[in-house]
């Protein structure tokens, strides 16, 4: 299937979209997971924009009268086939203000990152960072990753120069090993055109510039095909590219499209760029990304004088007379966690899952799949914080699988655990807040829940979910979870109707 590497939410790099609808309501759009064509609106569709907008300049409701008004919204003939699974609670008194299928398995997109990020959040505190170490002894170096996601160019250069500061002038044999996390870079149970993008690119020890490469298409000479530019020198090495594309007459539509082929380091360019078009930009995932790892490195060497005789990928222990000749550290995990449930990154997800897999093995998980320990130490974590073992079943860190299932009541546990926790105020601030950041910096704007909802949006086809806090100004603190699954929409046309729900929730009053 194509891969439409600009239409992917709650993945890698946030972009956002602003999708006017009747002129009167803006929504922002997440990058979904998978690629959705654009689909004119159904009348159906088109009411609930404007019963949002509605809902948003209406007076403040009643609790008790909630249930009716969540009813008006999900029983909406366009959702006769979907599932909604909501649940809406009071954060201190644990009040259920309404409830609907709540304890029933959804596909919760990346809402998943939630249960990642708080089980890292508890076991590893939010002062851990992630380090990458360079060992040294008679002419050999040794780098040894951890699986930093945010390490990337200019950090290799701080080690190199690190280096240098030594004396380092010559290496007869580096090594880059990469085999701190165990298993697969790839999860099992992701889709083949998700792997293809820099959203499902793969997790490993070594991790650089995210893992992804940029590939930017221009037009030429009506006619001639696109002109397609790496940004990454070494990218081609990475990738084939079968050009099939062409360059159309001014004004003409544009639609082009990079296209991954089924088992093969190939992809396509197809579709077509009108000659007076502004360059499009793709990102793509790296292959092998050990191999990306040492190309780089070798590169950050050479450019600070010291020269390199052999270099290869492999796996090694310390020696005894080894000693760590230079460093880089992550930020803290405070910040990692913005970092990857604000832009809903995935790679962050993954590589902390992982992370967790290696620091806090369970005892119990004989596996030596480091993903696998991982989820084994979620599991554990989140039953002391107050969640039922029974209530999700997840497959990865970042919820790019659709194996993953959880309730709209584990989702809502974990919320009001973390909320009690003495991790609340950092757990809060890694969540997007509607209205100003990440993935809802542009929806909910000029809205009642501009800068009082904080929650974590999910998004692969088929689903669209949103699970969070609402400081309801003339209420109390509410903690809900809304997911949509079975829908044939695209997101930009299910969303509109979730928030009028979170939009009521700001509304509610005593009465």
């Amino acid at each position: 299937m194509p891969i439409n590497f600009q239409n992917l939410a709650d993945v890698g790099k946030p972009i956002s979209l602003l999708v006017l609808v009747l002129g009167c309501q803006v929504w922002g759009r997440e990058l979904s997971a998978k690629a959705q064509s654009p689909t004119l609106a159904s009348p159906e569709v088109l009411a609930s924009d404007l019963a949002g907008k509605q809902v948003d300049s209406a007076k403040n409701i009643c609790s008790a009268q909630l249930p009716e008004a969540i009813d008006a919204i999900a029983n909406r003939p366009q959702f006769r086939r979907y599932r909604w699974g909501i649940l809406i609670q009071t954060l201190s008194s644990s009040q259920t203000l309404y409830s609907r299928e709540a304890q029933q398995y959804f596909i919760p997109a990346s809402n998943t990152k939630l249960l990642t990020t708080a089980a890292a959040l508890r076991l590893l505190g939010s002062q851990y960072r992630i380090r990458t170490s360079i060992y040294g002894n008679n002419g050999v170096l040794r780098v040894v990753g951890r699986g930093d996601p945010s390490l990337t160019d200019v950090q290799l250069k701080d080690l190199a120069q690190q280096l240098k500061r030594q004396g380092i002038s010559q290496v007869q044999q580096l090594i880059v090993q990469d085999d701190y996390f165990q298993g697969p870079i790839l999860n099992a149970n992701w889709e083949w055109e998700d792997v293809q993008s820099d959203y499902g690119a793969p997790v490993n020890s070594l991790i650089l510039n995210q893992n992804a490469l940029a590939l930017t298409l221009l037009p030429q000479a009506l006619g001639q095909p696109l002109k397609f530019r790496w940004q990454d020198p070494f990218a081609k090495l990475q990738w084939q590219v079968e050009n099939y594309s062409v360059t159309s007459k001014a004004k003409s539509k544009s639609s082009v499209e990079v296209v991954g082929v089924l088992g093969k380091p190939v992809l396509q360019i197809r579709g077509e760029l009108s000659v007076d078009s502004e360059p499009e930009d793709f990102d793509v995932a790296v292959r092998d990304p050990a191999e990306h790892f040492l190309r780089h490195f070798q590169e950050a060497l050479k450019s600070e004088g010291i020269s390199v005789a052999q270099a290869k990928v492999a796996s090694g222990n310390k020696s005894s007379n080894e000693q760590e000749l230079a460093s880089v550290e992550s930020p803290p995990l405070s910040q990692l966690l913005i970092d990857t449930n604000q832009p809903s990154n995935n790679l962050y997800a993954e590589a902390l899952l992982r992370t967790i897999g290696v620091v806090k093995k369970q005892s119990e998980t004989k596996s030596l799949n480091t993903a696998e320990m991982g989820l084994a130490a979620i599991k554990s974590t989140l039953t002391d914080l107050g969640i039922d073992p029974q209530s999700y079943a997840i497959e990865d860190g970042s919820g790019l699988s659709r194996h993953n299932l959880v309730s709209p009541e584990a989702l809502v546990q974990l919320l009001k655990g973390m909320a009690q926790s003495p991790e609340a105020d950092i757990f809060r601030a890694s969540l997007p807040v509607a209205g100003v950041s990440g993935t809802l910096k542009n929806r909910f704007k000029n809205t009642t829940a501009q800068g009082i909802v904080q929650a974590k949006t999910g998004t692969v086809s088929g689903v669209n979910s949103l699970s969070g806090y609402v400081d309801s100004p003339n209420y109390e603190t509410v903690v809900f979870s809304i997911i949509l699954n079975q829908s044939d929409l695209p997101a930009k046309m299910m969303r509109p109707s979730v928030d009028e729900i979170v939009l009521l929730l700001t509304r509610l009053r005593r009465c």
